[in-house]
């Protein structure tokens, strides 16, 4: 919080073209809260550095809104060339400890850089990139909304404990739905066509996903699973 406030203040003297006073408080807001911004790095609303010793963030950087940092990022240029050098973050991206973010690059909203990445090049929207150099694992794409909205309508949580993480179970079970997804849709395809030769399909013995659900009270179904643990 500290070093944002002298950031705001940092960077109005820096505009209104008092540089020098703008770098000797930006240095003295480095001292105090081991946070380095320079006074000409761009700054949104809501901006959160979360356990920040050791965050910088260069001259050229610029940052939208909802955007948190942890600690040990770096918003850093690749080179001395003056003009744009630095990073532009847009809205709600998430940086995690460690990262490098380096050149004149952006990551669009909703971005997601793993611990310790290093990323130099552009990321799409609403991804998740980790690794050195960065490599993105995860794209919330139209398919990815498919799993997740089949997902919820058969009564489980595919995504809670591996959520943006190149987990081999979680690849396995987006598969799944996507498979599951596709037989769906080609089964009504089938169906409709055998109703317009006078076909009888009787619908209604089909389990509705939104009513699965695993006993926990105890009952037959919790005792049987119990007998095939125990055996």
């Amino acid at each position: 919080m500290h070093a944002v406030i002298f950031h705001r203040i940092n960077h109005s003297l820096w505009n209104i073209g008092l540089k020098w006073l703008a770098r000797w408080f930006s240095l003295f807001a480095r001292w105090m809260t081991g946070i380095e911004i320079h006074p000409g790095a761009t700054i949104g609303h809501r901006f959160f550095i979360d356990h920040g010793m050791g965050v910088v963030i260069g001259e050229t950087a610029e940052i939208g809104d909802d955007c948190t940092l942890y600690h040990g990022v770096t918003l850093g240029g690749t080179s001395w060339n003056s003009g744009k050098r630095h990073p532009t973050l847009l809205n709600n991206v998430v940086v995690g400890a460690g990262a490098k973010v380096l050149g004149p690059i952006t990551l669009a909203e909703g971005v997601r850089i793993g611990s310790n990445a290093v990323v130099t090049k552009n990321v799409e929207k609403n991804s998740t990139v980790v690794g050195v150099p960065g490599r993105v694992i995860h794209r919330h794409d139209g398919d990815q909304k498919k799993r997740n909205a089949l997902a919820e309508k058969m009564g489980f949580d595919a995504y809670g404990a591996t959520r943006d993480a190149p987990d081999p179970v979680a690849t396995a079970i987006n598969k799944m739905l996507d498979h599951i997804h596709a037989m769906d849709e080609k089964m009504e395809t089938m169906c409709g066509a055998l109703k317009q030769f006078g076909a009888e399909i009787d619908v209604d013995k089909l389990p509705d996903l939104g009513s699965c659900s695993i006993s926990t009270d105890g009952g037959d179904d919790a005792e049987e699973a119990d007998k095939i643990e125990t055996n």
